[in-house]
């Protein structure tokens, strides 16, 4: 979902696409469609006969899908992927599905655009919701959530070591009504942390563990990766571009323990039940190369996880 500022990027474009198999008459699902780069290239290898649904939660995406896809093997839906197994419920599409893209966290659209208040780069409306039409944006949150749940976000999806000081600083701010826009934000961050990480914002850490608990990210992506076990077809592949650690260690944990023998009562002296595995793990993981992190810098922490689901 990565671009330039003024060119579109898809990260790791020819790698996941490979890491589908795209079978010509297959069914697809791009979830997370952002401007379509990952979709047109899914849509360049299917035969006419194939299918691909798309989903996208900003109603901008799904505005560009519209006017700039016009192929009827192409459908967009407006929603969270979190839902990818009841679209497929609906579409009768459960068990057939031969290949799901994941490529996580925020676009560049989103992150480029001031009004949707994801960066601390450019000034903008306390937002940072995913899908501005649902829940309640970043100001709002900071001024409903206490300060010791604050701190336990910063901590665990900011990886934030001063989680506590600026916990409070925020807090103090939110209360005050001194927070109103991304500017106001950094700022407070900013003046609170004692030193500086070198090419590295003061409140990136902050900004991200708001962006994960305002849109409840980590929780989706593990409800999303359960129910492609019931949407995949056999031999269907999985694959998962991360941006951060948090993500990565979820699709990683997923997998490993989707591809091995488990064991219902390990605490047992017999062995009661297990429960046989149900994805293979493709390959190792696939980063990057050092043109493409030249070419687009948003893509030096990406990426890449394959699976394959097991004939049942």
């Amino acid at each position: 979902m990565t671009e330039n500022f003024n060119q579109h990027f898809s990260v790791l474009l020819q790698e996941s696409i490979d890491a589908l198999n795209i079978k010509p008459d297959g069914i697809y699902f791009d979830c997370t469609f952002g401007r379509g780069g990952h979709s047109r290239a899914i849509l360049d290898r299917l035969g006419e006969n194939g299918k691909l649904y798309a989903i996208d939660q900003d109603p901008q995406a799904v505005a560009y899908a519209h006017e700039h896809f016009q192929d009827p093997r192409f459908e967009i839906i407006h929603g969270s992927f979190e839902h990818l197994d009841s679209y497929c419920r609906q579409r009768d599409l459960l068990g057939k599905v031969d290949g799901v893209l994941m490529d996580l966290g925020v676009s560049s659209p989103q992150l480029d655009d001031a009004q949707r208040g994801f960066s601390f780069m450019r000034e903008g409306p306390l937002d940072m919701r995913m899908n501005p039409q649902e829940g309640v944006s970043a100001k709002e949150w900071l001024q409903e959530v206490d300060e010791k749940t604050l701190k336990l976000v910063l901590q665990n999806y900011g990886e934030e070591r001063f989680s506590g000081r600026v916990a409070r600083v925020i807090k103090e701010a939110a209360d005050a009504g001194e927070l109103n826009t991304t500017k106001d934000l950094a700022e407070v961050v900013e003046r609170v942390l004692p030193k500086k990480e070198k090419n590295k914002h003061p409140a990136t850490r902050t900004f991200q563990a708001i962006r994960i608990a305002v849109n409840r990210e980590l929780d989706v992506l593990k409800n999303v990766l359960q129910g492609s076990l019931e949407v995949l077809a056999p031999e269907g592949r999985l694959a998962v571009i991360s941006f951060h650690s948090l993500e990565d260690r979820i699709a990683k944990v997923f997998i490993r323990d989707q591809s091995k023998i488990r064991d219902l009562f390990p605490d047992s002296p017999v062995q009661i039940e297990v429960i046989e595995p149900v994805l293979k793990r493709i390959g190792k993981p696939i980063f990057p190369s050092k043109d493409e992190c030249e070419l687009n810098a948003r893509s030096r922490s990406a990426v890449l996880r394959i699976a394959e689901k097991l004939a049942q």
